[in-house]
């Protein structure tokens, strides 16, 4: 009897006990965003290219909202074995302009400003002994803002105008860092032509060491630099001598 008893309960609690299913991932907001994008802007969308990301601000301060697409080539050819990361998509991204010419509070009409289909690498790319830099873009107070984060590393970005047709390079950014010790700073302003490096005096790596900067400041006279005619961002060379020490 007592087996009975012992067979009877052993059986009633698996038969009670939670059954476990394997839950289907749900797709996160930014991939929902993405796919009702590709479609609202596949018009704009060159064949070969698949929508990375689109943003959408004010570009020219006429109150409407412009967009910024940054797009991702789909050549095959372009996909590489990589020794412990597997499968690798290094197609190029490239940037394309939309100006929102509709009449403001009813249908949206966009125009393409400009493009430049291949001017930043793979998010796929090598980063050294760290990961590669995360690009990102943002319309702030009608510039545009081109963004690499490397995170214990620092970042750098690039400000740009509408003017003359194109996108004019106005201001440039980076930081330097080791963590969150401050190595130096650079800050470019490209329409007054003067450039200020800051270096951390204070050799102290801690994280209450507040900084303690040097600047040294210099002029510069640069044809402008457009958006449309950059070939590589990652390669990128202002031309503007240093003198950092």
């Amino acid at each position: 009897m007592k087996l009975r008893q012992l067979l009877l309960i052993i059986s009633t609690a698996f038969l009670t006990a939670p059954v476990a299913y394997a839950e289907t991932p749900q797709p996160t907001a930014e991939q929902v965003k993405l796919v009702k994008d590709q479609v609202k802007y596949t018009t704009y969308i060159p064949k070969s290219y698949v929508l990375y990301e689109a943003v959408e601000g004010d570009l020219n301060k006429d109150g409407k909202s412009d967009a910024v697409l940054i797009i991702k080539g789909t050549d095959p050819k372009q996909w590489v074995d990589h020794e412990y990361r597997g499968k690798l998509d290094r197609n190029r991204r490239g940037i394309i302009i939309l100006l929102n010419q509709g009449v403001k509070n009813q249908k949206t009409q966009y125009s393409k400003y400009l493009q430049n289909l291949d001017c930043f690498s793979s998010e796929n790319e090598e980063g050294g002994v760290y990961f590669a830099p995360e690009l990102w873009v943002e319309i702030k107070k009608g510039l545009l803002d081109i963004h690499y984060a490397h995170g214990r590393y620092g970042y750098w970005r690039y400000l740009f105008r509408l003017q003359d047709q194109d996108m004019r390079l106005i201001g440039y950014d980076d930081s330097n860092n080791f963590g969150p010790y401050i190595k130096s700073e650079t800050s470019i302003n490209f329409l007054t032509g003067r450039k200020v490096y800051r270096k951390n005096m204070n050799e102290t790596v801690d994280d209450d060491a507040d900084p303690k900067f040097k600047e040294t400041w210099q002029s510069f006279d640069l044809e402008p630099i457009y958006l449309s005619k950059i070939k590589d961002f990652d390669e990128i060379d202002f031309g503007i001598s240093d003198v950092e020490n």
